[in-house]
């Protein structure tokens, strides 16, 4: 029977670095069960396979920012080597080097969270394009509705009000 990863686990383990979606290769190491160490060996011996947009080496300042923001690296503020990152397409040519039924199965994981990623993403422009029709559709009759109350207001203003009722002396 698989060893199932829950989708939350992996989805807290993505950042947004450059740009772009990636994967620390610590976190990835420790979901696929290997040392980062071995991880970065594979990685290494099929580098032909990792072109700078599939995975890149955090620049000493990114190491730093990473340290400092997420209190899940503190671990890492004195460690000696700057880790690496892995994007999407990094993250699935992992699985050409890493032959295991676990890296097969965390693989098939860590593709169904970025789909769900994209397909969420998707839906929320889709929202954001359909809000901002609305609101072009009504804002000029709510500026209208404005002027209107403006004119109403001001010609209370104007206007004497007549006094009912008893006066008490």
């Amino acid at each position: 029977m698989p060893n199932i990863i829950p989708l939350e686990k992996i989805e807290n383990k993505i950042l947004l670095i450059r740009g772009q979606k990636v994967m620390l290769d610590r976190d990835l190491a420790m979901l696929y069960g290997v040392t980062t160490k071995r991880l970065n060996e594979q990685v290494k011996r099929n580098a032909k396979r990792f072109p700078v947009d599939f995975m890149f080496q955090l620049m000493s300042e990114e190491f730093k920012q990473l340290v400092a923001n997420c209190d899940r690296f503190v671990l890492l503020k004195h460690s000696s080597s700057i880790p690496y990152v892995f994007t999407e397409q990094g993250v699935v040519m992992l699985s050409g080097v890493l032959h295991s039924d676990k890296a097969i199965e965390v693989n098939v994981a860590i593709m169904r969270v970025f789909v769900n990623m994209r397909k969420f993403i998707n839906s929320y422009e889709g929202l954001a394009v359909k809000i901002a029709k609305i609101e072009q559709k009504y804002d000029k009759k709510i500026i209208d509705i404005f002027k209107v109350l403006d004119i109403l207001m001001k010609d209370d203003k104007n206007k004497k009000v007549k006094e009912i009722g008893f006066k008490c002396d």
